[in-house]
This record gives C-alpha cells, sequence and structure tokens, in this order.
C-alpha cells in the first residue's frame, strides 16, 4: 500500500481470458453476463485505482502458474520505478 501497487491474479474462467475462456455448455447465458460483469468492474477498478495514483498490475491465472518468476519480477520492476520516482 506503501507504494500504491495493486496486483491481481484474474482467474482465466473468471476473469474472460481470450486464450483460455471456454463457453460453459450450460446456462450459457447466466454466465455470459456474469463474465462480462466481471470484466466491467475489472475495468472500472483499475481506473478508480488509476486515478486515486495506484499502479495496477494484472495477470492472467495462466502466467502466474507457467511463469511465477516473471509475474513477480515484474511487481519488483514496477515497485522500484516507483521508489526511484519518489514514490
Amino acid at each position: 500500500p506503501k507504494e500504491r501497487v495493486a496486483v491481481f491474479v484474474d482467474g482465466c474462467f473468471w476473469h474472460g481470458c481470450p486464450t483460455h475462456y471456454k463457453k460453459p455448455a450450460t446456462n450459457a447465458d447466466f454466465w455470459r453476463k456474469k463474465i462480462r460483469r466481471n470484466m466491467k468492474r475489472d475495468k472500472e477498478v483499475n481506473n478508480l485505482l488509476e486515478s486515486q495514483g495506484w499502479t495496477v498490475l494484472r495477470f492472467w491465472e495462466h502466467d502466474v502458474k507457467k511463469d511465477l518468476e516473471s509475474c513477480v519480477l515484474h511487481v519488483i520492476r514496477a515497485l522500484a520505478t516507483i521508489r526511484n520516482q519518489g514514490g
């Protein structure tokens, strides 16, 4: 919180990953609306936090599973940038 960095790991299903999201076979209309609401809320949260001076980092679930080290390094670089700017 001191550096105002928010880190989110978005589940591929719940947040509509363009690579891994698969439409459910049942109750498709419900899930389509649910996932769209989640995606809209993600954008709203990003905009709100950024308007308050936060850096928002989002990672897909599959990226964290595949290459956690790269995701962690991305967070570390963001923190270093903010600290170097006097944040």
